[in-house]
């Protein structure tokens, strides 16, 4: 292995996910850490670590689905790193890439990988548009749940003709940016 630090890269895609079981048990120097989605390389930590990385670096990386949900923009990452000269390894799929190193079955691997990750995602999306489409005709709402009933919004209308519009705003409970949002419509 190199000499150089052990960096990890662990990414979730939102928020309320829990990253802890991706590089867990494993030593590292140094943690990047994105919470936000893998279809773009548009991410403040990846960006960091890139900077970071250095000859004789390994970047170690749970899975490769969290490094790139893109066939394109996971070989471009691992073509980046190694040809600075850092070594990407990535711990589920035990695959391994380094600078000179080329392997033609790990990179055809690689690809094929990425290439499902990709897939897998946009049929999660396409099933995720699907149910919301049914749900949608069944009469289901979607989003959030709206802060003001009809008749509220009805009454607001009517009273901000004369009527401060923060006092409204504190008695109704809503922000004075949603109640000029309602006064709009």
């Amino acid at each position: 292995m190199a000499t150089g630090q052990t960096i990890g890269y662990l990414r979730v895609s939102t928020a309320g996910q829990n990253s802890a079981r991706q590089l867990d048990g494993i030593a590292l120097d140094q943690v990047f850490e994105d919470k936000c989605s893998g279809s773009t390389t548009d991410r403040p930590q990846l960006t960091a670590m890139l900077k970071h990385a250095r000859s004789g670096d390994t970047v170690v990386v749970h899975e490769i689905s969290r490094l790139a949900r893109n066939t394109a923009d996971l070989l471009d990452l691992v073509k980046r790193l190694t040809g600075k000269g850092v070594t990407v390894s990535f711990i589920k799929e035990s695959m391994t890439f380094a600078a000179g190193k080329d392997n033609p079955m790990n990179t055809m691997l690689l690809t094929i990988i990425g290439a499902i990750s990709a897939f897998e995602l946009s049929m999660i999306n396409e099933r995720r548009a699907e149910g919301q489409a049914k749900a949608r005709a069944e009469g289901k709402h979607m989003g959030r749940t709206a802060k003001l009933t009809a008749d509220q919004i009805a009454a607001i209308k009517q009273r901000a003709v004369t009527e401060s519009k923060t006092a409204l705003a504190d008695e109704y409970g809503v922000s004075r940016a949603t109640l000029y949002s309602v006064l709009k419509t």
